[in-house]
């Protein structure tokens, strides 16, 4: 998930006309990377709850390692930028990235869930380095009246990412050959064990060569420097409310900050355990359209696929629900967000966006507690439904949060960026709930309480006061 820049300053890049088309596209590339690497865990935690034999509790700590550096890092970034400065402090994220990427060879040799868990960590380290250092460059290139533009496609290129990669993770990891399916099938428990583990090395090879490429780009480039920024929140900050020394002492921006936690918690919950959610409901027949829209899409990606030297056969719908049809749901539910980023982002313009985040929040408070009632596909296709309202609370909770803050702006926006390890902790909660009380479904009543608490925010929570 991006952090979109909260502040739209301009470059001081001299008279003569200059292009920001070779970098705009080298950060746009950056997006793209956010997204798949993150929602890629999707994926990843099912993946590696079969491969290491982990509980539903175990393998919720993906989660915990990957956005734990969120909060742990943000900070440290803030401060190692100043020593570095934002070009070089991209180069260093995407080797950081890199170096996460390559722990996951003897990660997938030891079949250690520990050592798993490192290079989450250290992928999830170098993204935030990235996030701190990119999303202001996003405002400063090119003219400031252009900077909302600029925010917006970044965004279009985060959700692209996170669209692409469980897809294209669930070929590599659930699909396979025929052939290889059968061979595993006749191998000991441990050895099919090791050899899946293994599958895992390609995907993550092949993203260590792209980011230490990428870095090799970021490093030639020339980027305008961000010497000057204009406090257009401050400027245009609502002066009304009483001036105070700390931002916390605004009750709409610990409530923001709350419903920020939440929000990112709920939305990558759901994502992480929708291939679960999908196995507990002994879906023995799917429906046409589900049918017809996986074997589209398992068409279509194969190409990706055979790039890192595999030819999965067509996913086989025949046989119900399966880690390969929840890939594509998983999928599914991002491309929801998709949607609704490119469609919602230029409708709150022109609409109450504070009723939009009502409507959004009560359909989805509506459509998980349909879920944990209804059994079957029904129950998936409505947790799917939440990615398309996810799409515009981001953008949409985070201005309700900072208004009227005045100077203290910027100190509210570190709170609520902070507020991201949300997506690290109310995972671990389902996958707690899920091991130790009462199973799955009863785990997805956590996101309905979210849901909850983010319909209470945009009914009264936001108010200023």
């Amino acid at each position: 998930m991006a952090i979109p820049s909260t502040s739209s300053g301009s470059a001081t890049v001299g008279t003569a006309a200059r292009s920001y088309a070779l970098p705009m596209a080298a950060m746009t590339s950056l997006f793209f990377l956010f997204g798949a690497v993150t929602n890629f865990n999707g994926v990843l935690m099912p993946y590696l709850k079969d491969v290491c034999q982990l509980t539903d509790f175990q393998s919720s700590t993906v989660s915990v390692a990957f956005f734990g550096a969120y909060f742990l890092m943000s900070l440290p970034a803030g401060v190692l930028l100043k020593r570095l400065g934002y070009q070089r402090g991209i180069v260093v994220g995407l080797l950081i990235m890199a170096v996460g990427a390559l722990v996951f060879i003897p990660a997938a040799n030891s079949r250690v869930f520990g050592v798993f868990l490192l290079g989450l960590a250290i992928l999830g380290a170098g993204i935030t380095l990235l996030q701190v250092a990119a999303n202001p460059y996003v405002s400063v290139l090119g003219p400031a009246s252009g900077a909302a533009s600029r925010v917006s496609l970044v965004g279009v290129a985060n959700n692209f990412g996170g669209t692409l990669s469980p897809l294209l993770g669930g070929m590599l990891l659930f699909g396979g050959s025929e052939v290889l399916k059968a061979r595993l099938a006749a191998m000991p428990v441990a050895q099919r064990l090791g050899e899946e583990a293994a599958l895992v090395k390609g995907p993550y090879i092949g993203l260590a060569v792209f980011l230490a490429v990428l870095a090799g780009v970021f490093a030639l480039l020339k980027l305008p420097e961000l010497e000057t920024f204009t406090d257009e929140e401050t400027a245009a900050a609502d002066t009304a409310l009483p001036a105070r020394r700390s931002a916390l002492q605004y009750p709409h921006l610990v409530l923001g900050v709350v419903a920020i936690f939440l929000y990112v918690g709920v939305e990558v919950g759901l994502g992480d355990y929708l291939i679960r959610f999908g196995e507990t409901q002994n879906i023995q027949q799917l429906s046409g359209f589900t049918q017809a829209l996986v074997r589209s899409l398992s068409v279509a990606t194969n190409w990706g696929a055979a790039l890192f030297g595999q030819a999965p056969a067509p996913i086989d719908t025949t046989a119900g629900f399966t880690k390969a049809v929840g890939a594509v749901l998983v999928s599914s539910y991002w491309f929801g967000s998709l949607i609704g980023r490119v469609v919602g982002i230029p409708l709150l313009s022109r609409i109450n966006a504070r009723l939009a985040l009502v409507l959004v929040c009560a359909v989805a408070l509506l459509s998980v507690v349909a879920a944990v009632l209804v059994r079957g596909e029904a129950a998936l296709w409505l947790v799917v439904l939440c990615g398309l309202c996810n799409s515009i609370m981001w953008p949409v909770i985070f201005p309700l949060a900072i208004k009227g803050l005045g100077p203290l702006t910027k100190q509210g926006s570190s709170y609520l960026i902070m507020a991201i390890v949300g997506g690290a902790l109310i995972p671990f909660l389902m996958g707690a709930v899920s091991t130790y009380a009462g199973g799955l479904r009863v785990a997805f009543v956590l996101p309905a309480l979210c849901y909850a608490y983010l319909l209470y925010y945009s009914l009264r929570g936001y108010r200023l006061r």
